[in-house]
């Protein structure tokens, strides 16, 4: 099973990410890591489609393997989303797309202003960068859910209960 979870930076995708990763063994892959890893290996301010692609593969190996893979990344482009239901595809495992969003602007705000890295040199993107961050509108089926309404341990037990059921994002 694939769990995907997009969102803009400051909805919560992390959180409920490790709180999945706490109840059910999985492989837990953050776009963010990846991405930080390879800026200090090779100097770079940018690093471009680098980060899913390294994602994309180690998904591919440890589905193959059998094991869950939780995704957490921003998410935000059809060509990512068509790009991780192929990986899905490719192995044929299950898929569940998630997208975070937190509807109370004013909370939204706070949470990206009051951040901190927990990686190591890691920026966090300010608030303009989030409301200037590119973003395609979802036209797949996914489980939506509002990060202001929801606790990460709520949305968790959410994502655990759909994916148990199978009633969203079979492959």
């Amino acid at each position: 099973m694939l769990i995907v979870l997009g969102g803009l930076p400051g909805t919560g995708k992390t959180a409920i990410a490790r709180e999945l990763a706490l109840r059910s063994p999985s492989v837990f892959l953050r776009i963010d890591t990846i991405e930080q890893a390879l800026k200090k290996v090779n100097s770079l301010e940018q690093v471009g489609p680098a980060g899913y692609v390294v994602a994309y593969e180690l998904a591919r190996s440890n589905l193959a393997l059998g094991m869950t893979v939780i995704a957490d990344c921003v998410n935000p482009l059809l060509v990512t989303r068509d790009a991780w239901r192929a990986v899905a595809a490719s192995t044929t495992s299950d898929i569940l797309e998630v997208e975070i969003v937190c509807s109370d602007l004013a909370e939204h705000r706070r949470r990206v202003e009051g951040r901190r890295a927990d990686i190591p040199d890691f920026t966090l993107p300010t608030w303009e960068a989030v409301l200037q961050h590119e973003y395609e509108v979802w036209t797949t089926t996914r489980l939506v859910i509002d990060s202001s309404l929801a606790s990460a341990s709520d949305a968790a037990e959410l994502i655990l209960g759909n994916w148990r059921s199978g009633t969203i994002g079979s492959n």
